[in-house]
């Protein structure tokens, strides 16, 4: 499996830890940046992780900045992605099951290494739920995604 991984400045921290965890348990990662502290905007390196996961070349994304609040606004402009920024494991394990999330986005800021891991690995890990009720949503966001605002 491989995975896409970036963040901001302010969760650049966060996102070097959760990626060595990554690695040490033999995930492939992609690192879109920040690779220092110096400040960065999110999108620069936000939005080509996300790319990664919505072409297909990566299974998912981790996203770090310092409230997620950014992050989780670039993603979710991309089509293809269901982003879902998570402050616990069963906040994960629902946008899995019940969004086909594949993109979890941490609060750099906000969230322990220790539960930073939980959470990750939690949304790695649990699949969708395929029932009826949730693809219906997740096919009514398909059909959403190519709304303009002219039409």
């Amino acid at each position: 499996m491989k995975i896409s991984i970036a963040s901001d400045h302010a969760g650049f921290g966060l996102k070097r830890y959760v990626m060595g965890c990554l690695v040490d348990k033999g995930f492939e990662v992609e690192d879109f940046g920040a690779y220092d502290t110096n400040p960065v905007d999110y999108v620069d390196t936000g939005l080509p992780a996300v790319l990664g996961v919505a072409s297909g070349k990566c299974d998912f994304g981790v996203l770090v900045c310092g409230t997620g609040q950014g992050m989780n606004v670039i993603a979710n402009k991309v089509k293809g992605i269901r982003a879902a920024l998570c402050h616990n494991a069963e906040f994960a394990r629902l946008a899995r099951e019940h969004n086909d999330a594949n993109v979890l986005v941490l609060a750099g800021r906000y969230t322990a290494e220790d539960l930073a891991m939980e959470i990750v690995d939690t949304f790695i890990h649990t699949a969708f739920s395929n029932e009826e009720r949730h693809l219906v949503r997740i096919n009514k966001i398909r059909e959403y995604e190519q709304l303009t605002v002219d039409s």
